[in-house]
């Protein structure tokens, strides 16, 4: 199979092949083309350099790609969070500029939210546009009461099981997100 490359133009006399698209698992072969793509979609380095940080801290717990023909499109990570209950906080999502508005972000999500809910996890934190991430479930009103640095309308969360096991408390990202500038 090989080294997934970033992606490249598909594009052939103004016309874009579309491939089938595949959501896994990161490799440590894919970690160059996760952090072209997470630098590409951000347009600065910030968010792969935190990827990274999560990884060599052990807070990474979901580290998804999506692949299209040989390239890397989109990664997405969930990481460790401190919570009342067992959370995750949704943190970077990217696709590469060539790539956005098809949809693959959203995959990527959904697979996400689906594996953690499949490994018991209680509920999702994400830090976004409310209008973006409601259709996936998440509600600033439930995320209201939980004391936060990010606390204010665009932090959400997802509860994973029904409903959520604390309505309130303090809640934490991994210290890596601390050190964002």
């Amino acid at each position: 199979m090989g080294r997934p490359k970033p992606i490249q133009q598909f594009a052939s006399a103004g016309i874009q092949r579309v491939m089938a698209l595949t959501i896994r698992d990161e490799t440590p072969d894919d970690r160059a083309a996760i952090r072209d793509v997470v630098t590409a979609a951000f347009g600065q380095a910030d968010e792969a350099d935190l990827v990274d940080q999560l990884r060599r801290d052990g807070d990474c717990l979901f580290s998804l790609v999506a692949i299209e023909g040989n390239a890397l499109v989109g990664h997405i990570a969930l990481s460790r969070m401190a919570a009342p209950f067992r959370a995750l906080g949704l943190a970077p999502v990217s696709v590469a500029p060539p790539a956005q508005r098809r949809g693959i972000g959203s995959r990527l999500i959904r697979d996400g939210l689906d594996r953690a809910a499949s490994a018991a996890w209680d509920a999702v934190f994400v830090v976004g546009e409310p209008t973006f991430y409601r259709r996936f479930g998440f509600d600033a009103g439930l995320a209201r009461d939980f004391a936060s640095p990010y606390a204010g309308p665009h932090l959400m969360v997802k509860p994973l099981a029904g409903t959520l096991p604390a309505t309130g408390g303090r809640i934490d990202y991994a210290p890596a997100f601390g050190r964002l500038p």
